[in-house]
């Protein structure tokens, strides 16, 4: 997301946040004690100040965009900012290239930060787009690590918003098709209620049914296995036809502890 002549990018630095422990856990986005003077005197200045970026913030999406400016592809940049919060783990973008994902309701075609942080998600959902994803090549890092993977894990994120614009690369889709045996998939639904945020608004919009079964037949073709929650067991022969594999446990994550029990729960419950 383009903002104040900044490239955003909200994942990427959850993550990398998340990963150097400075993330700010109560807002679950952001770098911790951060303060917002840059945003008080752009506020001054009569720009829009809706989409709240801290200033330690800032100097990570002034970097970037310089960085990109001077012909750095996203992933090179990525990869140096891992080392500069002393990250091991790789962290990598899917593709190089911008796909813009862009939400349609009764007012019009808006970006999904817009909708979401500015509009709070209140009105009807009609459509979402992901605009850019046709020219988008993916990342071979990418595709090479689904490829040489033990597994593969589908977080709990908003399957249209969150995923959705990943599985729309080709090669992408075809990578974890060619692999779906060892790809595996933890609902973000339980019962018919999105465990945060509003997957099961962009759901319903996609003509999806808002259940695990829903996800399930939305990840069918490039998954085999799937998490769902101990509540919903009896969605499981359902899924089962589907040609899938169900596991269930209780997938709520509400601190560190419900975090790493679902995390061990993954890696040792799992059989591909």
């Amino acid at each position: 997301y383009w903002l104040y002549g900044m490239y955003i990018c909200p994942d990427i630095d959850t993550i990398i946040y998340g990963l150097s422990d400075l993330l700010d856990q109560d807002k679950g986005w952001g770098i911790k004690k951060d303060t917002f003077g840059f945003l008080r005197q752009m506020e001054i200045f009569g720009e829009e100040t809706w989409f709240r970026i801290g200033d330690r913030d800032t100097a990570t999406h002034l970097t970037r965009t310089n960085m990109l400016k001077n012909g750095k592809s996203l992933s090179d940049i990525t990869r140096w900012m891992c080392e500069k919060f002393a990250i091991e783990i790789k962290v990598m973008p899917v593709t190089d290239n911008t796909i813009s994902t862009r939400i349609t309701t009764n007012k019009g075609k808006v970006h999904l930060q817009e909708y979401w942080v500015k509009y709070r998600g209140l009105d009807p959902v009609e459509g979402i787009e992901y605009e850019g994803v046709e020219k988008a090549r993916p990342n071979p890092d990418a595709t090479n690590a689904i490829h040489d993977s033990e597994l593969v894990i589908i977080a709990p994120g908003n399957p249209l918003t969150s995923i959705g614009p990943m599985l729309m690369l080709k090669a992408i889709r075809k990578e974890l098709s060619k692999n779906k045996r060892k790809v595996v998939a933890v609902s973000p639904i339980i019962g018919n209620n999105a465990v945060s945020g509003p997957a099961g608004k962009y759901m319903e919009a996609a003509g999806l049914e808002v259940s695990a079964y829903g996800v399930a037949k939305f990840y069918a073709e490039v998954c085999s296995n799937i998490v769902i929650d101990t509540k919903d067991r009896m969605q499981t022969k359902k899924i089962e036809s589907l040609n899938m594999n169900v596991y269930d446990t209780k997938i709520r994550m509400l601190n560190k502890k419900t975090e790493d029990a679902l995390a061990t729960y993954l890696l040792k419950q799992i059989r591909v």
